[in-house]
């Protein structure tokens, strides 16, 4: 059973939600918040698999709420709800942790979909989009895009990586999926597993979403860096 946390300050979404979640057998709101502060209290308490969090909200917002999730809970991922889906509250919300977003014009099954991807530990963000909401904020980002050295690297994260786990993060930044870097590398999609398994382990990244966010801000790639 997955258990699901809902942070909204208008009332009547978090019913909405309810509904949604609840409807499937596998799924349980064992909660609810209508601010960051109380959403932290209950995460404390209730150690939901999921935090669905809205990002504007009075007092505490979703962003150092999901901060704080992400610090002193890390086992409950966050799902970030917002309006449109290139967003610089929604980017602050990614880099603070969140594991992807939402939009809150969703269909019920993308909301289902999400909930259990995140719960799965993977990102809920299409690579793509995700380039796009970089490429608009990467100014906001330290980094200028230089190509790294593996053993001179600008970055001292980035030295705890072999070249090859370097190239695999540069793809992934890129936007590749695993069979596109099995592909580029000549190498199994079993191998690309392991070597992103390993990638987000020295890098200490939850997922896809966090790895690319590393990737720029330690210069490995630059705005605009996009596969065809």
């Amino acid at each position: 059973m997955t258990t699901v946390l809902l942070v909204d300050d208008q009332s009547l979404l978090r019913v909405g939600f309810r509904m949604v979640v609840e409807s499937e057998p596998d799924l349980e709101v064992v909660g609810e918040a209508a601010d960051g502060r109380v959403a932290l209290e209950q995460v404390a308490a209730l150690a939901p698999d999921v935090v669905l969090m809205d990002i504007r909200m009075p007092g505490m917002d979703g962003i150092e709420a999901t901060r704080r999730i992400v610090e002193e809970h890390p086992a409950s991922r966050v799902l970030v709800l917002t309006t449109f889906d290139v967003d610089d509250l929604a980017f602050a919300a990614l880099r603070a942790g969140a594991s992807g977003f939402l939009l809150k014009s969703a269909r019920p099954d993308e909301l289902l979909d999400a909930i259990r991807t995140v719960d799965a530990g993977t990102s809920v963000v299409a690579p793509r989009v995700l380039r796009r909401m970089l490429d608009l904020f990467a100014p906001h980002l330290p980094g200028d895009g230089e190509r790294v050295d593996p053993d001179r690297g600008p970055d001292p994260r980035l030295r705890c990586l072999t070249p090859r786990e370097l190239d695999v993060l540069r793809l992934i930044a890129e936007g590749a999926s695993n069979s596109e870097i099995a592909r580029e590398l000549v190498v199994s999609e079993t191998t690309v597993k392991t070597h992103v398994g390993n990638v987000f382990a020295k890098l200490a990244a939850r997922d896809r979403v966090q790895a690319v966010i590393i990737a720029y801000e330690c210069g490995l790639v630059s705005a605009g860096a996009r596969r065809a």
